[in-house]
């Protein structure tokens, strides 16, 4: 088994594709304004975009995407005028991270944890 696809809601699918294209995933599947799916640069995975009424309350699922250029990553995005949570910071359990959200509030982390993010220190066995 693989987790492939994740769908987001959103109030405005066509400003969600354009933020997400920013970021780097490429368009695939062009049904908007109800619909869109894309692909990560890297590996496998897509994600895509629908449209709702109305955006769900409470806590949001948040969405990794990694990059081993985190810190030119994050410069770029910046002088894009994305706005971030968090800059480039060091956490303890090895990841360096930088957090921000979508258009529509779904948080997302862009980091870099190189072997550590499947195979940390404290792995089970």
């Amino acid at each position: 088994m693989n987790l492939n696809q994740v769908t987001l809601p959103s109030i405005d699918p066509e400003n969600s594709v354009r933020f997400y294209q920013l970021l780097g995933l490429r368009l695939i599947v062009d049904a908007l304004p109800r619909y869109a799916r894309m692909e990560c640069p890297d590996g496998a995975s897509t994600l895509s975009i629908h449209l709702v009424e109305k955006l769900p309350q409470g806590e949001l699922p948040t969405l990794y995407f990694e990059t081993e250029r985190l810190d030119e990553e994050y410069q770029r995005l910046k002088e894009a005028k994305v706005n971030f949570d968090l800059a480039p910071t060091d956490q303890s359990w090895l990841w360096r991270e930088a957090r921000l959200k979508d258009p529509d509030g779904n948080p997302l982390i862009l980091f870099f944890a190189g072997k550590n993010r499947k195979n940390p220190p404290w792995r089970v066995a």
